[in-house]
């Protein structure tokens, strides 16, 4: 998976489109479903959203290039951009430690050489 940074206005975009609760939970279920991805309609029951706000959420998320739709049958499968999210991380971690290697510890997800 390609992991490029972003540039600043998509950064801005896309942290715009997360810095909302429904679709920083969207994200996050969807990010969970992995591959596979969820229907809006198993996405809305499990977050206990009416679906046609979760509509709006995914319009904007997919605006940001954070998420993708594809037609399975009659229903729509939203799936996470892994490779735009990691492009986020990527942004944000790019001058991370002064420019040196830097080891994320995997419970405290904190940079251990800063």
């Amino acid at each position: 998976m390609e992991m490029t940074a972003l540039d600043e206005p998509q950064t801005v975009q896309a942290l715009a489109a997360l810095a909302q609760p429904q679709r920083l939970r969207a994200f996050r279920a969807l990010v969970v479903a992995g591959p596979a991805g969820l229907t809006p309609g198993a996405m809305a029951e499990q977050l206990g959203v009416a679906p046609s706000a979760l509509s709006f959420h995914l319009k904007e998320l997919a605006h940001a290039g954070l998420v993708s739709s594809e037609p399975r049958g009659r229903y729509l499968v939203y799936r996470a951009s892994f490779a735009r999210m990691n492009g986020l991380l990527a942004y944000l971690t790019q001058h991370c430690c002064a420019g040196g290697a830097c080891e994320i510890g995997p419970a405290e997800a904190a940079c251990r050489s800063c």
